[in-house]
């Protein structure tokens, strides 16, 4: 195992497509197909020009093989979460705003109605909902809380004279903000506050309560306002809610995990106030599984029009060629751009196995598996910082990699970048959302408060935290036969060796995790009573343990996503991808693998001319593996790619017909 195979000349694109595509490719087709241009952005057009056009395109878009596709048949869906998670990557693709959009209607709304409600719930709305005559929110975050839910401030209280609660703002910082449909559209809310009966508090659950009558007005004690103007998601009407005593009837709780009864006794199936809100949160786990992915698509369409732009654009002469050279051709602009487009690839196949996952674990119709759940919900958190932060860095990259081209609207990727970069933000900030996969990798820690709730007693952590129990999440005997075949001394091995690659990672994301249990073991030693102190002072070591893990299990996905290609030139495509990946992450990380001994001086240099010299075996495959997302050329809806290939074309005739002047590009 010294090395990787090199990369064939000819790839099929079309093979390569199949297997990016995974296994809802006839949902993939349906939206390529389905949605033309009228569904594009507009370049320029105001806040309000946008939610209307917005709004419009709601009812156009795919059903059965759309976001719905979650609900059940009875319903107007199919039952088919992945279908759903990969409906919003495509939408992604085409207008952020319309994702979102219809995220908020059939993921957020009508997701919560469907997993926190009952029978009598789905009968009565889940139809209307589908079918998008009733629109909806999904009203969760407060002014002064919002990663911390369970601090909600808006309260519940039920009255067992009126047979009904009181849903009530009590100050300023309780006040839904944020909250999407909900300044322009939003007919129904399903609002989470503290349920509170017979004097007694029970924890965050959810009501569905309507805010607006049929005329759009808002309800009586309903106070609805604009978010204002934002940086981008301009078709999204994110507005404020606040409610002023709101009477809610008894039947309006979705009480799948939380019943009243008429008298006002409260009843749970689930007795722990901690288990019972992550269990309610857990259901609605592919909400960050889309908005990861959401992002994953983003930068597929950023790096789409980076590369090609690259393979059109000529910059500068070299003494033995005629013409300038394009842009990709120099190891800088490669530098940018291939690396980035590993990631992606790797974060591609990380998403393809999470959606798997969720699809199977929530997809039956019998009870879902509460430690497979406590795994997908750490997994889907780690990898929607992964992939959202990736966004970030890449779609800003992208814009540099053109230029002042770049920079101009009808280029799409100025709007890409202002769409996404809240996506860090919400579904989870990313920093909390990386502590809460941290937690879930300390053993004990999970098994005894879930991945939720806050971070636990000092007593726990002395008594609890044990070692890691390191668990794979994709082609586990593959890993671990890699793994183990590599030699004791890392010089013998080469560094596209896959073992090796996979050991670095593993080892990196244990060392760290083995750190963190040592300085919490000491932490609850040395500072008992002070058990917030004990988790803030080691709060940037579980962060780095938590990126750690992200990287390792993406690296992982990779390596059996290559195991299950079957087309030998595509399965060696990836395979360099992937090298470039891993050597990637290595170089970037080079400093903690000198640090701790994992690298020699000399071995770290070798990583570098090696990465380099991928770099100059992939360059020729660049625009096939952009073309292997699959986005169809009206999506990219970017002027710069057909007037630079028009301009090109001019310049090279005006040459050859022996014009002495010089053409600037």
């Amino acid at each position: 195992m010294s090395s990787q195979p090199s990369v064939p000349v000819d790839v099929d694109v079309a093979r390569l497509r199949e297997v990016l595509d995974g296994p809802w490719v006839e949902v993939r087709e349906a939206h390529r197909s389905e949605l033309d241009d009228s569904f594009l952005p507009v370049y320029g057009e105001s806040g309000d020009q946008a939610r209307e056009r917005i709004t419009g395109l709601l009812s156009r878009l795919p059903v059965t093989m759309g976001m719905p596709a979650a609900f059940p048949a009875e319903y107007g869906g199919r039952s088919d979460i992945g279908a759903s998670i990969v409906a919003t990557e495509m939408l992604a693709q085409v207008d952020l705003s319309l994702m979102v959009k219809a995220g908020v209607q059939w993921g957020l709304f009508g997701g919560a109605v469907l997993s926190l409600g009952t029978r009598r719930h789905h009968d009565a709305y889940l139809r209307d909902i589908v079918a998008g005559d009733i629109l909806g929110c999904f009203a969760m975050t407060e002014t002064g809380h919002g990663s911390d839910v369970q601090q909600l401030r808006t309260t519940c209280t039920y009255d067992p004279a009126t047979q009904a609660f009181d849903l009530h703002t009590p100050h300023q910082a309780a006040r839904k903000d944020y909250i999407g449909n909900a300044a322009r559209d939003g007919r129904m809310a399903v609002v989470f506050a503290q349920l509170i009966t017979n004097g007694q508090r029970h924890g965050v659950h959810a009501w569905l309560v309507p805010i607006r009558d049929a005329q759009g007005n808002p309800m009586p004690g309903v106070t609805i306002g604009d978010a204002g103007p934002k940086a981008g998601l301009l078709g999204v009407d994110n507005g404020r809610l606040s409610f002023d005593h709101v009477t809610v009837p008894r039947d309006m709780l979705l009480d799948r995990y939380g019943q009243v009864a008429a008298d006002g006794t409260y009843s749970s199936p689930i007795a722990d106030d901690s288990r019972r809100f992550f269990t309610m949160l857990g259901t609605l786990v592919r909400g960050r599984a889309s908005v990861g992915g959401a992002a994953a698509a983003a930068t597929k369409v950023a790096l789409t029009v980076a590369v090609r732009y690259g393979d059109l654009r000529r910059q500068f002469s070299s003494p033995d060629a005629e013409r300038e050279v394009l842009l990709n051709d120099y190891l800088a602009h490669q530098r940018k751009l291939l690396p980035a487009l590993a990631t992606t690839y790797a974060l591609h196949f990380a998403q393809a196995e999470l959606v798997a996952a969720i699809d199977e674990v929530q997809g039956g119709d019998g009870p879902v598996d509460e430690r497979r759940q406590r795994e997908l919900e750490s997994r889907a958190a780690g990898l929607k910082a992964a992939q959202t932060w990736h966004a970030t860095r890449t779609i800003q990259m992208c814009r540099e990699a053109c230029g002042g081209a770049g920079y101009l609207a009808e280029n799409r990727l100025p709007g890409l970048k202002a769409d996404t970069d809240v996506f860090t933000t919400f579904e989870g900030d990313n920093t909390v959302l990386l502590q809460l996969v941290a937690k879930g990798l300390l053993t004990g820690y999970r098994d005894e408060f879930g991945s939720l709730d806050g971070w636990g007693r000092a007593s726990f952590v002395a008594e609890q935290v044990r070692e890691m129990v390191l668990e794979r999440t994709a082609a586990r005997a593959l890993i671990e036969r890699l793994v183990s075949a590599v030699p004791g001394r890392d010089e013998e091995v080469a560094v596209t060796d896959r073992g090796w690659q996979l050991k670095a990672f593993e080892d990196r994301e244990r060392h760290l995790l083995d750190g963190a249990v040592r300085r919490l073991r000491n932490g609850a030693s040395t500072k008992k009573d002070r058990p917030f102190d004990i988790f803030n002072d080691v709060q940037d070591h579980v962060l780095a343990v938590a990126a750690a893990h992200v990287d390792r299990v993406t690296l992982e996905a990779f390596v059996a996503g290559i195991e299950a290609t079957s087309d030998p030139a595509v399965k060696a495509l990836l395979s360099r991808v992937c090298d470039l990946y891993a050597l990637s992450v290595i170089e970037t990380h080079k400093g903690w693998f000198l640090e701790h001994g994992r690298l020699t001086p000399a071995r770290a240099k070798v990583i570098t001319a090696v990465v380099n010299n991928l770099l100059k075996e992939l360059r020729p495959q660049m625009g096939t593996l952009v073309d292997g997302f699959g986005i169809p050329q009206t999506w990219l809806h970017c002027a710069i790619l057909r007037e630079e290939a028009d301009r090109q074309e001019a310049m090279a005739a005006h040459d050859a017909a022996g014009d002495p002047q010089t053409v600037a590009a």
